[in-house]
């Protein structure tokens, strides 16, 4: 398993994934994970970010990127562009959530999700304490952090029931650990396949 802390989803996402696909990874940062997924299941490949510098890197690592803002949506993007659109530990940090993830849902044919879970017994506890939680999950203070949303895992699959969309898969972490016992409380991490609501014949 991927050894940075936060990079463990990786894996996971790998095994979402058929050899040859087209994804697209939103938020790429660096382009790590889509030449993980590259030299793991021979993808074809494509990265946004709005960061310079993280364009910058990808490109360094011989990623197809393109820089433009993930607020705007995926205007440019056709219909079932892409196998699956991967929104790796960044679903937080965009106001526009539910319109980010119908596009993702537009533009591919699944979508992967992973993001922190506000609702950890650890971040209770903080703000039990009168503090904004601080952990490996949340790593930033309340004053430089990138996150614009703070929601829980129970909180994300109700916004799937009300919004169509379909959970296919979620599974949930605890620094890296599986966690199956209640991971609203016990998981820092979660990530979900999901799929568009299928239509009666």
């Amino acid at each position: 398993m991927t050894e940075i802390f936060g990079r463990f989803d990786f894996d996971v996402i790998a095994r979402w994934i058929v050899p040859g696909e087209r994804v697209l990874d939103l938020g790429c940062g660096d382009g790590s994970l889509l030449k993980f997924l590259k030299a793991e299941r021979d993808i074809r490949g494509y990265g946004v970010d709005n960061d310079p510098d993280n364009v910058l890197a990808a490109i360094k690592n011989g990623i197809n990127v393109l820089q433009f803002d993930l607020e705007k949506g995926l205007a440019g993007v056709d219909d079932d562009a892409f196998d699956h659109v991967i929104m790796s530990l960044s679903l937080q940090t965009v106001r526009h959530t539910v319109p980010l993830v119908q596009e993702m849902l537009r533009v591919g044919h699944e979508a992967v999700v992973s993001f922190p879970n506000f609702g950890h017994r650890s971040h209770r506890e903080a703000i039990a304490q009168g503090r904004m939680p601080v952990s490996e999950a949340l790593p930033y203070q309340w004053f430089n952090s990138p996150n614009v949303r703070f929601f829980t895992i129970a909180d994300f699959e109700s916004l799937c029931a009300d919004n169509g969309i379909v959970v296919r898969e979620g599974l949930f972490f605890d620094e890296g650990r599986a966690v199956t016992q209640d991971p609203n409380l016990n998981a820092d991490v979660a990530l979900y396949r999901l799929g568009r609501k299928a239509l009666r014949s």
